[in-house]
């Protein structure tokens, strides 16, 4: 098992470079968090409510209706949700259900000791392939969005919220059929893939950076 960075250290991460679901599993941070600090102190942004061992009580995934969808079969369509693995149906309550799967995958099996915290995260963009693009040139998976540690029994903020960027590369044409073959959906990759970016955001206070996608993940910050 990894070990991983205190709270503090998230906390601190979270200052610099600056939602609701069901419970999950606890996870853990083991290492204490170091000083004392007052009261005052423990107020300000980006400073901790207690100086004391953390762990991820429960997790809550907000996708807000504010959201656009777009059900155009483009290579590049508008809209800040593009789902299409689950039949049509509701698009923000689809979306959250696999964001929050992959969330939970990441925080699974790390330990319940410690100050009880919630990982609130509010997703801003949604983009998987469409039928198009999936069948011949890939592109890119934009998945963004804003975490917020919260103490569990006050709801206080633990440190400032963070945007996190998630994007990867998504598969096309043979590449993407021989991945279907082997059980690799668009669904499977993004799971496991938000799994490994929000172990990174627990466990290194400079947090996970997506790699340069090119054009495609220009236009994804646009």
């Amino acid at each position: 098992m990894r070990t991983f960075a205190t709270i503090a250290a998230l906390a601190a991460g979270l200052a610099l470079s600056a939602c609701a679901g069901a419970p999950v599993e606890q996870a853990s941070r083991n290492a204490p968090v170091p000083g004392q600090g007052t009261a005052d102190e423990a107020s300000q942004p980006g400073r901790l409510i207690a100086p004391e061992a953390m762990h991820i009580a429960s997790v809550r995934v907000r996708v807000p209706r504010e959201l656009t969808v777009s059900e155009a079969n483009r290579f590049y369509p508008g809209g800040d949700i593009v789902w299409r693995e689950d039949p049509k149906g509701d698009r923000h309550e689809q979306v959250r259900r696999v964001v929050e799967a992959g969330i939970m995958e990441g925080v699974r099996g790390l330990g319940d000791t410690g100050r009880a915290a919630v990982l609130d995260i509010e997703v801003s963009r949604f983009h998987a392939l469409t039928e198009k693009a999936r069948r011949s040139t890939g592109g890119v998976h934009a998945i963004q969005f804003t975490m917020q540690m919260r103490d569990a029994e006050t709801g206080a903020p633990l440190g400032e919220p963070k945007f996190v960027k998630a994007d990867f590369k998504a598969l096309g044409g043979q590449e993407a059929a021989r991945a279907e073959a082997q059980g690799l959906t668009q669904k499977v990759r993004i799971t496991r893939h938000l799994a490994q970016v929000i172990r990174t955001e627990l466990a290194d206070p400079q947090g996970y950076h997506a790699a340069n996608l090119g054009l495609i993940g220009a236009l994804n910050q646009l």
